[in-house]
């Protein structure tokens, strides 16, 4: 039993070292030189501050709606429901997200409901959603905002992030983003 607890220490002792110090201040020190020194993108709108790789709630009629979350989009506590897709409380809430949001916005159908709009994310706090996410919403933001369908689609356009390379990844749409540039063409 003695040889094996000595090795034991050993390894742990490493790990909290490496992990706890060397690698944790690597990565800090890597940081430094991201935007905003790895604290995120910060956007100021009316004097209020918001991160832009965190979502942010939307719940009017006349903005595009983030991903549900299940932490109710506060960073300090990231994370899923941890219901699983037969608990009958889960299917009873995402029931009800589907028809809020065929309610809301009455030219979709129900099997054009992105999965997305009426799921939450595992970490509750996903700034993006595809574009289809958002172009399920167009008709109701325009008719809202009184302004053409067209208009809200060549936003919608300019604000699409393509995949790195082309290929890597999937288009996205950040929602804050999306929503701060409509508030710009509707002044």
């Amino acid at each position: 039993m003695k040889e094996n607890i000595i090795p034991a220490v050993r390894l742990t002792l490493f790990c909290a070292l490496f992990f706890g110090g060397f690698y944790t201040l690597s990565i800090y020190g890597i940081a430094q030189f991201a935007p905003n020194k790895g604290k995120g993108e910060i956007v100021s709108v009316n004097g209020k501050n918001h991160h832009s790789n965190v979502a942010q709630k939307f719940t009017e009629d006349k903005y595009f709606w983030s991903r549900p979350s299940a932490v109710d989009y506060n960073a300090a506590g990231s994370g899923g429901s941890n219901k699983g897709t037969t608990n009958p409380d889960y299917l009873a809430e995402v029931k009800t997200r589907i028809d809020t949001f065929l309610l809301k916005n009455p030219t979709v159908k129900r099997n054009e409901v992105p999965s997305e709009l009426v799921t939450a994310s595992g970490s509750g706090l996903d700034p993006n959603i595809s574009v289809q996410g958002v172009k399920v919403q167009a008709d109701r933001v325009a008719k809202a905002r009184k302004i053409s369908a067209e208009k809200v689609l060549t936003l919608i356009k300019k604000n699409t992030v393509t995949p790195l390379l082309g290929c890597l990844g999937t288009e996205k749409i950040n929602v804050l983003q999306l929503n701060i540039a409509l508030d710009k063409i509707s002044k």
